[in-house]
């Protein structure tokens, strides 16, 4: 078959049948997911060390939901996206889209499954070719995968534009004559070029001003509407988890120590990491911010290559004891639909005033 060729109906249907089933039905399923990285030595002869980016880490994203992983820089929240998107192969545990394990899937089988999940990336500078105009990069994938021919590609490519609020001329335009809005909307078009069901968004917003964050957020809420779309929201910004997820998983090390609905998690967080990561975010209110507790963590998160004994946080948790130095705790239902991975959950970390 030629790329200018139209793919198989049967092709078709096998990408369709990853949005048929009913909002709520498991789309992803991951399940004791491990992805650890060989360090390399500093002598020769000399193994070096095991970085563990994740670490046992379970989870379910429902068809049409949108779940936030949260957590700081090296908490593996990336690695996780990756793994979703086949991009890593783990070093234990299953990741099945829609019924299929993306982790063993190799060549053509990867490629079926990958028409059903896509990824928007943080910086949409360094995610679009600076030799390809627009249109160029909306078309690759409809290529790759066989999707429409030669005459049909334009035609697709506007439809594509106007789905993410951008003009047919910039169709003609190369990335860097575009603002970093403009940009974003072009790699969410192209993520949306093969009618995924599933999107992997990795901070898409974080590199953007606050007013244009505004705008793109309501677009992914409005293309969810549109197409059903189902999401992984990594970020960092609470706020705007707080305002786009369903429900938000909270990662610490490699390990998540949390996990509950949106408002559950804001409202009643469980895990002492939670509850200070919720107390550091800001608040729209010069008086209240100056006079709202703050629960300050004494030292810095450790290195995934030399992870603590027992539970990950213990060397940073005010409420740490003996036994939290024996073993990592599993994730438990503390309430309805609310998994906490703490001996303590739900007693209340020691807080002091912003301003003394």
């Amino acid at each position: 078959m030629t790329a200018g060729r139209p793919a198989p109906q049967a092709d078709r249907e096998a990408t369709g049948r990853l949005r048929e089933k009913a909002v709520g039905d498991p789309l992803v399923d991951v399940s004791g997911l491990k992805m650890y990285f060989p360090l390399p030595s500093g002598k020769l002869f000399q193994k070096g060390g095991t970085l563990r980016a994740v670490d046992d880490v379970s989870f379910q994203i429902g068809r049409g939901e949108t779940f936030g992983l949260v957590g700081e820089s090296g908490s593996g929240k990336s690695t996780i996206g990756l793994c979703l998107l086949g991009l890593y192969q783990p070093t234990g545990g299953r990741v099945l889209l829609d019924g299929h394990d993306v982790s063993k899937a190799r060549g053509k089988a990867l490629q079926r499954i990958r028409k059903g999940i896509q990824v928007i990336f943080q910086d949409p500078f360094s995610s679009l070719d600076p030799r390809m105009t627009v249109e160029q990069s909306l078309a690759e994938p409809l290529v790759i995968h066989r999707l429409s021919d030669r005459r049909g590609r334009s035609a697709e490519v506007q439809k594509l534009l106007a789905t993410v609020g951008l003009t047919a001329r910039m169709a003609w335009r190369y990335p860097h004559e575009l603002s970093g809005g403009q940009r974003q909307r072009v790699a969410i078009a192209r993520a949306l070029a093969i009618k995924p069901a599933m999107v992997v968004c990795d901070e898409p917003v974080s590199a953007l001003d606050v007013s244009v964050q505004a705008q793109v957020l309501n677009l992914f809420e409005d293309l969810q509407q549109e197409f059903g779309l189902t999401y992984l929201f990594i970020a960092h910004d609470l706020s705007v988890v707080r305002h786009i997820a369903d429900r938000v998983g909270i990662m610490y090390l490699g390990h998540m120590v949390e996990a509950a609905d949106r408002d559950e998690t804001f409202d009643h967080p469980l895990h002492p990491y939670t509850q200070a990561l919720l107390s550091a975010a800001p608040i729209p209110d010069p008086v209240k911010e100056l006079q709202r507790h703050r629960i300050i963590l004494s030292g810095e998160i450790p290195s995934p290559s030399d992870k603590p004994a027992g539970c990950v946080f213990h060397q940073r948790c005010p409420l740490a004891i003996d036994a939290c130095k024996a073993a990592m705790p599993e994730l438990r239902e503390v309430r309805p639909r609310h998994w906490v991975a703490c001996i303590r959950a739900g007693e209340s970390v020691p807080a002091r005033p912003l301003v003394p």
